[in-house]
């Protein structure tokens, strides 16, 4: 009896140190704390206000490659600019966590080649009543084991478990290049909209250095008026040419405003003023000009096919070759291994005693038999992914050789248009000087000066636009060769296949 209540005892207290361990253990939470992201709104809503600006950096090691491959960009201020977008954009961090997201999964693919070794403890103490036990009398049992196995191993005879090993490689290979898409894609957007900027920066400074003339003009054609030279008709529509101007300055302030903030959104920070570009910017023969280098030369085709978003779609098609692999392998039996090694007693303190060492070994093989055409079906289905997989590489490719195409069209007579331009231009500062001095001499009336003036004003815009759009031919041209330059280009020719593999 007094055993009996000493088991109790001892069973009470074993329950509860369990009770108080478990609740111990329930009170611990790896999950990280949430906490809301802070610093992404200003203190303040205001139509000029801007976050606290993040100071340009020198590129880091993993940026430098990418910056010294853009040959187009010489202006030291674009080059911190586009530092500043492989910092901070948040598609580009969202395509690194892909990256990450994907070599994780391919870990997790790869793993199933080896067999998984667990190790495992378990104790168990019960009371088996009275009335239930076969001396009639309540009694405590006791048993303790201790395992090392594996679960469930699958012997690799048909290449199914390698096969989807090789489609998750592909698939974190296609991560990476798709990454690479995303760099090139980015530091392209971000060079348009620097230039965008500048731009309309000009556009801004041509509507303000137009309203300061039309503003003199008016001056002296008032002054002209209480002389009696001209009628007032000419003075009214001298002034709707000023309204219009000051307009065009307000319009364009504002454009200048949208354009900056389209800039800093691919940033994903705020620009700091001095990597502003300025007015000049787009000007020929000035010393603020971009001068951006010409397109690289002639290169071969297959060029291309480094191509970020070629070789994502060739990683792809790979990674659906593997799953017919896969797939096939399937059909035929599978052998299964589940073995352990361990030792069991029904003492604790003799657990590790000599004789009580324990082994399981089962092999298991699974023969399909009938299924309903399941497996045949999963065949199918990889097959037809790979055709799918193919078409889409197909079409990936014969979409680069069109954007290459049209954007040496394009620059083939980017030469002759500028060059047309500027002589319109010229020619329509002319016009507005013949006219200006014919109205002064009475020989003609304002509306030819006013014509003369919006055909200036026209003219000049459109080569803003036309050189805007040369510049950005080259940014296009470098993105359509997947940002390849003569020199690194021959390299990668050299050795097509210099994926960076886990």
């Amino acid at each position: 009896m007094k055993k009996d209540k000493k088991s109790i005892a001892a069973s009470a207290c074993w329950i509860s140190a369990t009770a108080i361990f478990s609740s111990i253990l329930s009170a611990c939470n790896f999950a990280p704390s949430y906490e809301r992201p802070s610093g992404m709104v200003p203190p303040n809503w205001e139509p000029t206000a801007q976050t606290a600006p993040v100071a340009p950096t020198a590129p880091t090691s993993d940026h430098a490659p990418w910056l010294q491959s853009i040959g187009w960009v010489q202006d030291a201020r674009l080059r911190q600019t586009l530092t500043l977008a492989l910092e901070h954009n948040r598609d580009l961090r969202v395509a690194l966590a892909n990256v990450e997201k994907a070599r994780a999964q391919y870990g997790i693919t790869r793993a199933d080649l080896l067999p998984s070794i667990h190790a495992q403890a378990q104790g168990t103490r019960s009371r088996t009543s009275a009335d239930l036990g076969n001396t009639g009398q309540a009694s405590i049992g006791e048993q303790y084991s201790a395992q090392l196995g594996f679960t469930s191993y699958e012997l690799d005879l048909w290449g199914r478990v390698r096969n989807l090993s090789a489609a998750g490689l592909e698939s974190f290979l296609q991560s990476q290049a798709n990454q690479r898409n995303v760099q090139i894609g980015l530091l392209a957007e971000v060079g348009n909209a620097w230039l965008n900027v500048a731009a309309d920066m000009a556009r801004l400074q041509l509507a303000q250095d137009t309203l300061a003339t039309r503003e003199k003009s008016y001056a002296l054609n008032r002054r002209m008026l209480e002389l009696g030279a001209i009628s007032g008709l000419a003075l009214a529509q001298n002034l709707s040419s000023v309204e219009s101007a000051r307009g065009d300055v307000a319009a364009y302030t504002a454009q200048v405003a949208r354009s900056r903030n389209a800039l800093q959104l691919l940033l994903g920070s705020s620009l700091p003023p001095d990597l502003l570009p300025s007015a000049e910017t787009l000007v020929e023969d000035t010393a603020h000009n971009l001068a951006l280098l010409p397109g690289p030369p002639a290169l071969p085709s297959s060029v291309l096919l480094q191509r970020p978003d070629v070789q994502a779609a060739e990683h792809q098609l790979r990674a659906m070759q593997a799953n017919i692999g896969a797939a096939r392998a399937a059909l035929f039996p599978s052998i299964t291994l589940t073995g352990s090694v361990g030792s069991a007693s029904r003492e604790l303190d003799a657990l590790f005693a000599s004789g009580n060492g324990t082994w399981s070994f089962m092999p298991q093989i699974k023969l399909p038999i009938f299924d309903g055409g399941r497996l045949r079906a999963g065949v199918e289905v990889a097959q037809a992914n790979q055709r799918i997989a193919l078409a889409q590489y197909e079409k990936t490719v014969q979409t680069a050789f069109r954007e290459v195409a049209d954007t040496l069209a394009d620059r083939a007579q980017w030469g002759t248009r500028l060059g047309a331009q500027t002589g319109t231009v010229h020619a329509t500062q002319k016009t507005l000087q013949l006219s200006e001095a014919r109205f002064q001499a009475g020989m003609d009336s304002y509306l030819s000066v006013l014509d003369a003036q919006r055909s200036l004003y026209s003219a000049q815009q459109t080569l803003i636009g036309l050189r805007l759009a040369e510049q950005q031919n080259r940014i296009t041209l470098w993105k359509a060769l997947g940002g390849a330059e003569s020199a690194n280009a021959s390299a990668e020719l050299a050795n097509p296949h210099q994926d960076a593999r886990p």
